[in-house]
């Protein structure tokens, strides 16, 4: 994440095509919780890196939050009830499709694009051209609330 791609009038994150795996830009509406959390930053300049890493341009590296999640103190919060095993950081990607899923109304679709994840269809690739933005703004927001109260 970069200062510049994050657009502070209307909460949103845009993500370069770049930058994602399927080659298409991604706009991600920050709850406000995040927004709160990203002004507390230092504010860098517009090409600087929000989460930097150690050595000076790179981000911090993918092994970070593993490192930070294997220093958590010993809690069943952090072991998943099925494997047994300590959460990982692809987990809470999962976590959060999981519980859209299964404790929301919120559409397939919908948790699907806030993933990023492409449409297998072509025919219904081909004909979704919005992001459903707004109504991802409210799932965001619900799944904040959900985390925060944990």
């Amino acid at each position: 994440m970069r200062w510049r791609e994050v657009d502070w009038a209307s909460g949103v994150w845009t993500i370069p095509a770049e930058r994602m795996k399927g080659a298409r830009t991604h706009r991600v509406p920050l709850s406000s919780r995040a927004l709160e959390l990203l002004n507390e930053l230092p504010k860098g300049v517009a090409d600087e890196l929000v989460f930097p890493g150690e050595r000076s341009g790179r981000p911090l590296s993918d092994m970070t939050l593993s490192a930070i999640i294997k220093r958590l103190p010993p809690s069943s919060e952090w072991i998943d009830a099925r494997s047994g095993k300590l959460a990982t950081q692809h987990g809470f990607r999962s976590s959060f499709r999981d519980r859209v899923a299964e404790r929301t109304d919120y559409p397939h679709e919908m948790a699907e694009i806030a993933l990023a994840h492409t449409i297998d269809n072509k025919v219904e690739a081909a004909y979704r051209r919005g992001d459903m933005l707004e109504k991802r703004r409210e799932m965001m927001e619900a799944w904040c609330r959900w985390c925060a109260a944990k």
